[in-house]
């Protein structure tokens, strides 16, 4: 006789699938991560993985999301605790989204599975927005440019930032260099040539 599962919230239950899907990846990469092969890891049954996510995109894409949810927080800790000065700022912001490159390689894995699918496509460009209105908030008292032009620019500095992090994680790149270069960015950034 099988033992009962144990009943868990809505948002626990999901938590624990994130926290087995992430699992799934990271030792059988992203083609490893199915709704079945999540039921098995997690120890539940398929309809359960259906209900919370509908489809194999739609658990790539939680978990996507959920993985930038942990890196914000991540980020949030950092900044509040660093000088206030765009030097440091630059200097956690960069030392963060590299952590999270090395720390994470997830991401990059998942979006390589879910590339061109239109959905993943939508979140991905939400999350950039996202993350570039929050670079504006962080930066901006440090700028003296014009809202629109500051945001166009830390767009640019996280393709800049994407772009160092293959390099990075290629091994073309040290930790060390790689957050030097993005941190001379971000401060090249802030302000109107002269």
């Amino acid at each position: 006789m099988g033992t009962a599962q144990t009943r868990l919230s809505k948002q626990a239950r999901r938590e624990q699938l994130l926290d087995a899907a992430l699992g799934i990846v990271r030792t059988h990469g992203a083609d490893g991560l199915t709704l079945v092969t999540l039921a098995e890891a997690a120890g539940v049954s398929r309809p359960i993985t259906y209900d919370h996510f509908g489809t194999r995109a739609g658990l790539m894409i939680a978990l996507y999301r959920w993985l930038d949810e942990r890196h914000r927080a991540t980020l949030t800790s950092a900044l509040h605790a660093a000088a206030p000065d765009a030097a440091a700022v630059a200097h956690v912001l960069s030392t963060a989204y590299f952590a999270c490159a090395t720390d994470m390689p997830e991401f990059g894995a998942l979006s390589a599975a879910l590339k061109g699918d239109p959905e993943m496509e939508a979140a991905q460009h939400e999350i950039l927005d996202s993350y570039a209105t929050e670079l504006v908030a962080v930066l901006g008292p440090h700028s003296d440019l014009p809202a629109d032009a500051f945001h166009l620019r830390c767009i640019g500095v996280l393709g800049a930032a994407d772009a160092l992090a293959a390099e990075l994680t290629h091994g073309r790149a040290t930790p060390d260099a790689a957050v030097a270069a993005l941190s001379a960015l971000i401060l090249g950034g802030l302000t109107a040539p002269r």
